[in-house]
């Protein structure tokens, strides 16, 4: 099963409203000045460890390499990396209607984490999962697993 995460506001925060990760040694808390909210870290090797796909689906436009690279300095890899340029040249093409900036289905994403209130709109529209995760949580990590636990059972039924 596959899962996707938004990267800012979900996993990107600000550390003056969240708790975030450690970050990275010097000189690459330099280069990436990016901060992971807490928590990241265990849930992508939790979510990993028990056999799902995970992915990161933006609508930013911050390459694949350096996203790759960010999450390499915490030990953190994905599947795939879906940001907008790869968005609009597979998922939007030359379809004159636009599209959201988020197809997760497209992508046979069973579940995509986000922050905003549209891409859960969509969602309920176009019928792919979402959780929104966007305040400050402690127990955001719970959540995410409980909801991939439980599209994960819901699908194995089918």
């Amino acid at each position: 099963m596959r899962i996707s995460f938004d990267l800012d506001e979900v996993l990107f925060v600000d550390p003056e409203k969240f708790e975030t990760e450690d970050a990275p040694p010097f000189p690459l808390s330099r280069i990436f000045p990016e901060r992971l909210r807490k928590g990241t870290i265990r849930l992508i090797h939790t979510l990993q460890e028990e056999g799902f796909e995970v992915w990161v689906y933006t609508s930013s436009f911050r390459s694949e390499v350096y996203i790759r690279s960010l999450f390499r300095a915490y030990g953190i890899t994905f599947s795939q990396i879906v940001n907008s340029p790869r968005h609009l040249k597979e998922v939007q093409r030359d379809r004159p209607t636009p599209l959201p900036q988020k197809v997760p289905n497209f992508y046979h994403i069973s579940l995509h984490i986000d922050d905003e209130d549209v891409i859960h709109q969509y969602g309920r529209q176009m019928g792919f999962n979402t959780l929104k995760v966007c305040e400050p949580d402690d127990e955001w990590v719970e959540k995410v697993l409980a909801k991939a636990h439980e599209i994960r059972d819901r699908e194995s039924k089918k």
